[in-house]
């Protein structure tokens, strides 16, 4: 692989392969971030439903056992 480059202009190595790459895996890269930060997204709420869930129960349990009935 390195005697591929070595006869090449830089600008070949550092900029036409990299967009090429970019272009040819952009839609594979795109699919794969945006499942990413999709699945992050669904853990952050269900992380923030957990926990507003356990906060009403053990609100509502420490007020309704302070009751005397």
């Amino acid at each position: 692989m390195r005697e591929i480059f070595t006869g090449l202009p830089w600008w070949v190595k550092w900029i036409a392969v990299p967009v090429i790459a970019l272009v040819v895996f952009g839609g594979l890269i795109a699919s794969v971030v945006g499942f990413v930060v999709g699945l992050l997204f669904k853990a952050l709420v269900f992380v923030a439903l957990a926990g507003g869930l356990i906060y009403v129960v053990r609100k509502f349990t420490a007020s309704s056992s302070s009751r005397d009935w």
